[in-house]
């Protein structure tokens, strides 16, 4: 594949995008019904697809060049992920869906777990996992995980219950966090990361969990009964998980920003074809009042979160504390993607509704979007005290 230069700026990365751009509405767009399955057709279809990515020098682009990806740095990779994000399925196709958990275990893991891991994921050839949320209590503060780790010799002992394990019954392994540090210790250090392979005995994956937007799911119940693996699979420090943690859904929400910006655009252009093209009442769509107002704000909402999330990935990359940038764009640009959405849909009428367009599956998709990674109500809440406590902190300061 093309090596991009690590630093990729003005026209290089201009014309990566196009490539990029060319890639996922030429290419991908138009076989994702042939992707929603799990079946030998749809499995052979994504492997053609990443092919074609590999060939084009479009695979594992913001994966660190040291390890063997594209080196494409954050900031610029935001502009990548955005057009990426057009289809669900474009993170498989160019191999960015390995990218968060290859950076984890570049900067955590141990060699001897880089060796093992990080080569096959950036080939594409194998997938992680990671064990966070669990039923039994609430996923949005990490610091109430029940799993937990004993060591017996130079062996972890872990039982536990976890769910919306995604994508665990494809992977090579998973990062399991869980208590290894008692009462005594502070909350937020008594949890630890451990790696552990999917086939080890006692790792079960209980079902498919069925969920509004994917069928079938892609989203897994797991319990851990006396899993058993050596004490080298500690991913980074004992009693340092929620660290690790945090390192992870950071840049993981901006990721998250970056596609849905990509999928509103998407269901915006779908808005403004269909309201060019349906006549009704007289005149087209696109002489209705109401159909400007819902143009409008949508062009002006999917700007106002393409910046915000520019901004955010911006103080990131610069190494700051980018917590409140962060914070705004996580609840921000979820309300953004429904709304657009909602409207796409209100436009196209019945035909909204229908399977016969995206948007119906891109509507119940965009749900997600408030819950996981932290709900809504959690990230208002703790940018707020942020900026009480420090209105200096305001992104505009």
């Amino acid at each position: 594949m093309t090596d991009p230069a690590t630093s990729v700026s003005g026209d290089d990365l201009t014309r990566l995008c196009a490539r990029m751009r060319t890639f996922i509405d030429d290419e991908v767009i138009p076989r994702e019904r042939e992707l929603t399955g799990e079946d030998d057709a749809s499995t052979k279809v994504l492997d053609e697809l990443r092919s074609c990515a590999k060939e084009l020098g479009l695979w594992a682009l913001g994966h660190p060049s040291e390890v063997g990806g594209g080196g494409v740095p954050f900031m610029d990779f935001v502009y990548l992920n955005e057009i990426i994000g057009r289809s669900e399925f474009g993170q498989l196709a160019v191999g960015s869906v390995t990218m968060q958990d290859t950076i984890m275990l570049h900067k955590h893991g141990t060699e001897e777990q880089q060796r093992r891991w990080i080569p096959g994921m950036v080939a594409g050839d194998l997938l992680p996992s990671v064990g966070l949320t669990e039923p039994e209590v609430a996923g949005s503060d990490p610091t109430l995980i029940a799993t937990r780790a004993e060591l017996d010799g130079e062996t972890w002992v872990i039982n536990g219950h976890k769910w919306f394990t995604t994508g665990v019954n494809r992977a090579a392994y998973c990062s399991v966090f869980a208590r290894t540090e008692d009462d005594s210790v502070p909350r937020h250090s008594r949890i630890s990361s451990i790696i552990v392979p999917t086939d080890t005995p006692g790792f079960e994956i209980v079902r498919a969990i069925p969920t509004m937007g994917h069928d079938p799911s892609d989203h897994f119940e797991v319990r851990l009964t006396d899993v058993r693996v050596p004490r080298e699979n500690l991913l980074g420090e004992r009693g340092k998980g929620f660290v690790i943690a945090q390192d992870r859904l950071g840049p993981g929400r901006i990721f998250h920003c970056m596609r849905w910006l990509g999928q509103a655009q998407r269901a915006y252009e779908l808005m403004c074809e269909r309201a060019n093209s349906r006549f009704v009442h007289g005149s087209l769509l696109a002489e209705k009042g109401e159909v400007h107002r819902y143009i409008s704000e949508s062009a002006a909402e999917i700007q106002a979160a393409r910046l915000m999330t520019l901004d955010a990935a911006r103080v990131m990359d610069t190494g700051d504390d980018a917590r409140v940038q962060i914070g705004l764009i996580k609840f921000w640009g979820a309300r953004m993607l429904h709304n657009v959405i909602d409207r796409s849909i209100q436009v196209h009428g019945a035909l909204g509704l229908t399977a016969d367009t995206p948007l119906e599956r891109m509507y119940r998709q965009a749900r997600y979007a408030r819950v996981y990674d932290g709900p809504d109500e959690v990230h208002r809440m703790s940018t707020a005290r942020r900026l009480l406590r420090d209105p200096d902190a305001a992104p505009w300061r």
